[in-house]
Protein backbone atom coordinates (compact mmCIF):
# COMPACT_ATOMS: atom_id res chain seq x y z
CA UNK A 1 0.00 0.00 0.00
CA UNK A 2 0.87 3.68 -0.90
CA UNK A 3 -0.27 6.45 0.42
CA UNK A 4 1.03 10.10 -0.53
CA UNK A 5 -0.26 13.33 0.75
CA UNK A 6 -0.20 16.39 -0.74
CA UNK A 7 -1.30 20.15 -0.50
CA UNK A 8 0.33 21.63 3.06
CA UNK A 9 1.43 25.14 2.78
CA UNK A 10 1.32 28.47 4.57
CA UNK A 11 -1.91 30.20 4.35
CA UNK A 12 -3.38 32.95 6.30
CA UNK A 13 -6.39 32.58 9.03
CA UNK A 14 -9.60 32.44 7.35
CA UNK A 15 -8.20 30.63 4.01
CA UNK A 16 -8.71 27.22 2.40
CA UNK A 17 -6.18 24.40 1.39
CA UNK A 18 -6.93 21.06 -0.28
CA UNK A 19 -5.06 18.38 0.98
CA UNK A 20 -4.86 15.26 -1.36
CA UNK A 21 -4.24 11.55 -0.62
CA UNK A 22 -3.28 9.68 -3.25
CA UNK A 23 -4.04 5.54 -2.22
CA UNK A 24 -2.45 2.89 -4.01
CA UNK A 25 -1.88 -1.32 -3.64
CA UNK A 26 -5.04 -1.26 -1.56
CA UNK A 27 -6.25 -5.29 -1.45
CA UNK A 28 -8.85 -4.56 1.23
CA UNK A 29 -12.59 -5.48 0.38
CA UNK A 30 -13.95 -2.54 1.93
CA UNK A 31 -11.55 0.12 4.14
CA UNK A 32 -11.48 3.67 5.46
CA UNK A 33 -9.41 6.38 4.55
CA UNK A 34 -8.13 9.01 7.24
CA UNK A 35 -6.76 11.91 7.71
CA UNK A 36 -4.79 12.53 10.89
CA UNK A 37 -2.80 15.67 12.15
CA UNK A 38 0.06 16.09 14.21
CA UNK A 39 1.09 19.23 15.79
CA UNK A 40 4.38 19.99 17.61
CA UNK A 41 4.14 18.43 21.67
CA UNK A 42 0.86 17.17 21.06
CA UNK A 43 -1.00 13.84 20.18
CA UNK A 44 -2.02 12.34 16.72
CA UNK A 45 -5.68 13.54 16.28
CA UNK A 46 -8.36 12.13 14.28
CA UNK A 47 -9.48 14.61 11.41
CA UNK A 48 -11.60 13.08 9.31
CA UNK A 49 -12.43 9.58 7.56
CA UNK A 50 -14.29 8.12 4.68
CA UNK A 51 -15.55 4.46 3.77
CA UNK A 52 -14.45 2.47 0.84
CA UNK A 53 -18.17 0.85 0.90
CA UNK A 54 -20.90 3.24 1.24
CA UNK A 55 -18.84 6.57 1.54
CA UNK A 56 -19.91 7.88 4.78
CA UNK A 57 -17.64 9.83 6.68
CA UNK A 58 -16.75 11.16 10.13
CA UNK A 59 -15.29 14.51 11.38
CA UNK A 60 -13.59 14.63 14.72
CA UNK A 61 -14.37 18.02 16.56
CA UNK A 62 -11.52 20.14 14.76
CA UNK A 63 -13.08 19.31 11.56
CA UNK A 64 -16.86 19.95 11.85
CA UNK A 65 -18.47 22.70 9.74
CA UNK A 66 -15.20 23.69 8.59
CA UNK A 67 -13.30 20.44 6.73
CA UNK A 68 -15.27 18.07 3.84
CA UNK A 69 -13.39 15.25 3.25
CA UNK A 70 -14.26 13.72 -0.23
CA UNK A 71 -13.17 11.04 -3.19
CA UNK A 72 -13.05 10.86 -6.36
CA UNK A 73 -15.33 7.94 -6.41
CA UNK A 74 -12.40 4.98 -6.91
CA UNK A 75 -10.91 6.16 -3.40
CA UNK A 76 -7.63 6.29 -5.55
CA UNK A 77 -7.93 9.90 -4.27
CA UNK A 78 -8.95 11.42 -1.55
CA UNK A 79 -9.37 14.96 -0.45
CA UNK A 80 -9.60 16.90 2.67
CA UNK A 81 -11.14 20.96 1.44
CA UNK A 82 -9.77 22.85 4.64
CA UNK A 83 -11.79 26.38 5.14
CA UNK A 84 -11.95 28.88 7.55
CA UNK A 85 -8.05 27.84 8.73
CA UNK A 86 -7.14 28.80 12.23
CA UNK A 87 -3.38 29.12 13.87
CA UNK A 88 -4.53 25.87 16.08
CA UNK A 89 -5.09 23.93 12.70
CA UNK A 90 -1.18 24.03 12.12
CA UNK A 91 -0.02 20.32 11.96
CA UNK A 92 1.31 18.17 10.03
CA UNK A 93 -1.36 16.02 8.02
CA UNK A 94 -1.55 12.35 7.56
CA UNK A 95 -3.70 10.01 5.62
CA UNK A 96 -3.79 6.36 6.44
CA UNK A 97 -5.74 3.36 5.78
CA UNK A 98 -7.81 0.86 7.56
CA UNK A 99 -8.76 -2.86 6.87
CA UNK A 100 -12.54 -1.14 9.38
CA UNK A 101 -14.50 0.20 6.78
CA UNK A 102 -15.36 2.59 9.65
CA UNK A 103 -12.56 3.18 11.19
CA UNK A 104 -11.97 6.28 13.58
CA UNK A 105 -8.91 6.16 15.60
CA UNK A 106 -5.65 5.75 15.19
CA UNK A 107 -5.29 2.16 16.38
CA UNK A 108 -6.91 1.20 13.53
CA UNK A 109 -5.46 2.28 11.01
CA UNK A 110 -2.73 -0.32 8.61
CA UNK A 111 -1.26 2.18 6.72
CA UNK A 112 0.26 5.39 7.00
CA UNK A 113 1.66 8.19 4.13
CA UNK A 114 3.83 10.40 5.16
CA UNK A 115 2.51 14.07 6.25
CA UNK A 116 2.22 16.98 4.50
CA UNK A 117 2.65 20.47 6.48
CA UNK A 118 -0.21 22.91 7.27
CA UNK A 119 1.12 26.17 8.48
CA UNK A 120 -1.47 28.84 9.09
CA UNK A 121 -0.73 32.15 10.15
CA UNK A 122 -2.59 34.64 12.26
Amino acid sequence: VQLQASGGGLVQAGGSLRLSCAASGITFANYAIGWFRQAPGKGREGVSAISSSDGRTYYGDSGKGRFTISSDGAMSTVYLQMGSLKPEDTAVYYCAVSRWRYAITQWEYDYWGRGTQVTVSS
